[in-house]
């Protein structure tokens, strides 16, 4: 049995290497749309957001989900939509993807939001460095006499 504390917005979590785990924990609010939301899929669609986690800053506060069944009359079977959108004080990231499985269209959603989340990272790492290479090479100019 894990036993999880939250505190101030973190859960604690008991591991066994280290002792207790800082996680920061997003609220998340599922909306469904023609169709009723089970319990299976409640936990898997947080699952999947909790998962994101560990590429986003602590000041992360709200993801919102919204899954559906956009159509009932197509001749291949049902078209399943999800989006996801989670803001911060700082960022928005957004993305949404429709597939014929509703568990794909989750996995999907989920990959897209983590490379954009990635490469949104990189380009903010990028961009400090070229400026501290570029104050690096003016310091280099500058001697004391």
């Amino acid at each position: 049995m894990v036993v999880w504390w939250v505190y101030g917005g973190y859960i604690l979590v008991p591991t066994k290497s280290s002792g207790v785990y800082y996680g920061y924990m997003i609220n998340i609010k599922i909306h469904t749309k023609d169709f009723e939301l089970t319990p299976a899929i409640q936990e898997y669609v947080e699952k999947k957001v909790r998962s994101l986690e560990k590429f986003l800053s602590a000041d992360t506060t709200l993801a919102e989900v919204e899954i559906g069944k956009t159509t009932n009359h197509q001749k291949t079977g049902d078209i399943f939509r999800a989006e996801v959108n989670i803001s911060s004080k700082k960022e928005q990231f957004f993305a949404e993807e429709e597939t014929s499985d509703l568990y794909a269209s989750i996995d999907a959603v989920r990959d897209e939001l983590e490379r954009i989340i990635v490469s949104q990272k990189e380009k903010k790492q990028s961009l400090f460095r070229r400026g501290a290479s570029k104050v690096k090479a003016l310091l280099k100019h500058i001697r004391p006499d």
